[in-house]
């Protein structure tokens, strides 16, 4: 059970306005920066106060002069400024939470820090991108996704390059190893799945876990076999969940929406959501035999209807089906055959143990994400 904490913010969130800039702990503050024309509104930056002087910033927000103006302002309201940065803790590359870090180097000089499995992905996704989308037009072939809709999809997060101000890591963030902050003991927490690299810092001595969007009070990740991807990011977002599900945390602090107590019923809450959809896939294999990953996508209950969501976000509920499709591989529920499109097929065990549960879940295209903006 979800307790939220961020009663402020859950309060704006309701009336769909910029929540304020708030001192959370001592030393901690939270600052809204908005993000352009999207349903997740902002993104929480998080500013710690270090021991000696000066901030690091957890994320950073997208790279526009509003997320710029707001950031500064944040900074200002929180007794600080730009100047003041000596480090930037970027929980994963999406755009929102890596975007203005670059910006914020170049003006006061903070070092970067980033995951390796994300750093290596960068000069491919935000500077030479033609072999990311040969791949990933590759990707949607198989899966099926119709010629005419092929480029709108293949192309729809190249518009967000322009969002990102490119800046290679100072900082390689290893899983369990404590960032170099004066007067935290913040420790890195791997947590595969969103992105490669995605990463949450936890505080034992203040029982808090920044979890960026791992965990969020009501939405779920965007989930997406995607070029850059593992291979099995269902499978690995699920294991860093019940990861994270054992630290001791009295409140978790989101990259978006609010902040919250009760981490581990949360986790339990997105654990059961994944179960439901991986059998709602399954029962629509089962019903329809041969289907492509694309005509599963369509026959799946989602947050609103199909027509209503944009090209980028389609391409991301087709990514979420494909990761569920690799888990019930796994477990021998499914198969797939041929390519350009592949099709599946339940297998003998699955069509013998039949399906026990297939309610269709709550599901949520997230706008990353996000992702969502997020799952590019």
């Amino acid at each position: 059970m979800v307790t939220i904490t961020g009663t402020r913010q859950k309060e704006a969130w309701d009336h769909h306005v910029l929540p304020p800039v708030e001192q959370v702990r001592p030393g901690l503050w939270s600052i809204p920066v908005p993000i352009p024309d999207n349903p997740l509104r902002y993104v929480l930056v998080y500013a710690l106060e270090l021991a000696g002087g000066g901030v690091a910033l957890v994320d950073a927000g997208w790279n526009t002069e509003e997320a710029w103006t707001s950031l500064n302002a944040g900074l200002a309201e929180a007794g600080g400024s730009i100047a003041d940065v000596r480090g930037v803790l970027v929980t994963h590359i999406h755009p929102d939470h890596y975007g203005l870090a670059g910006r914020v180097r170049e003006a006061s000089g903070a070092w970067i820090g980033l995951h390796p499995a994300d750093a290596v992905m960068l000069d491919a996704r935000y500077r030479d991108t033609g072999q990311l989308l040969a791949d990933m037009t590759g990707l949607l072939t198989d899966s099926g996704v119709p010629d005419d809709r092929l480029p709108d999809l293949a192309f729809a997060s190249m518009v967000l390059t322009s969002l990102v101000t490119m800046a290679e890591p100072d900082v390689l963030f290893e899983d369990g190893a404590t960032v170099a902050l004066p007067g935290w003991d913040l420790r890195t927490v791997w947590t595969p799945g969103h992105s490669p690299g995605h990463v949450c810092f936890y505080s034992e001595q203040r029982r808090l876990l920044l979890s960026g969007d791992h965990i969020l009070p009501r939405i779920t990740p965007n989930i997406s076999v995607h070029a850059q991807q593992f291979p099995d990011p269902l499978g690995d977002y699920l294991a860093s969940l019940e990861k994270v599900g054992r630290l001791d945390t009295g409140e978790v602090l989101p990259a978006h929406e609010y902040r919250f107590s009760g981490l581990a019923g949360r986790v339990e809450e997105i654990a059961a959501h994944h179960a439901d959809r991986l059998a709602e896939i399954e029962e629509v294999v089962r019903k329809h035999p041969g289907s492509t990953a694309w005509e599963i996508t369509l026959r799946l209950h989602w947050s609103r209807p199909w027509d209503e969501i944009e090209p980028f976000m389609q391409r991301q509920a087709n990514g979420e089906t494909l990761a569920h499709c690799v888990v019930l591989e796994l477990d021998h529920r499914i198969h797939r055959t041929g390519s350009s499109p592949a099709r599946f097929f339940v297998t003998a065990k699955a069509a013998h143990d039949g399906v026990t549960s297939a309610a269709p879940p709550e599901g949520e295209v997230r706008a990353e994400g996000s992702g969502s903006i997020g799952g590019r």
